[in-house]
């Protein structure tokens, strides 16, 4: 009989959950989210002027760094063998820049949380890289729109 999947121990304490009886599947998470901006925040972003240099480079490797150390971060969330993480920020005029990660790996357990520390973590980077410029930055939107593989198979936001 498959233990059932918890985030508690016998005791009723916070415990990770034990996955060793699930099979590897491929899975794979997306994420999105945005950071809203002054037009003027951006128009600096995307001439290259921003003091700390590159942000939008700085800030996809941010986030591809944080998906890989999600663990570290999320308490109770299990270090995974990722396969593949891909952080994309794209400038939408007239105030945001978009963001995207996808990841993969086949594994136990899924990547919700990678994808969404990716995006997250890429959205800071590109606050602390400007806030000199622009204090009133807002990060909006944080979500999973698309995640598959596991028992419960496919799932897309709507």
């Amino acid at each position: 009989m498959t233990a059932k999947l918890t985030h508690f121990d016998d005791q009723g304490r916070a415990a990770m959950v034990d996955v060793s009886q699930k099979p590897d599947t491929a899975r794979t998470a997306v994420a999105r989210g945005r950071i809203t901006m002054r037009p003027e925040t951006l128009a600096l972003i995307n001439e290259g002027k921003i003091g700390k240099g590159d942000v939008l480079g700085v800030a996809r490797l941010a986030g591809i760094m944080a998906a890989k150390r999600t663990s570290d971060l999320i308490p109770l969330c299990h270090p995974l063998m990722i396969s593949k993480v891909a952080v994309d920020l794209t400038p939408a005029p007239p105030d945001a820049v978009e963001i995207e990660a996808l990841i993969k790996l086949t594994g136990q357990t899924g990547v919700e949380m990678e994808a969404l520390t990716a995006v997250t973590v890429a959205a800071l980077t590109v606050y602390d890289m400007c806030k000199a410029v622009d204090r009133g930055m807002t990060i909006e939107a944080v979500r999973v729109v698309h995640k598959s593989g596991g028992k419960s198979g496919t799932w897309d936001a709507a």
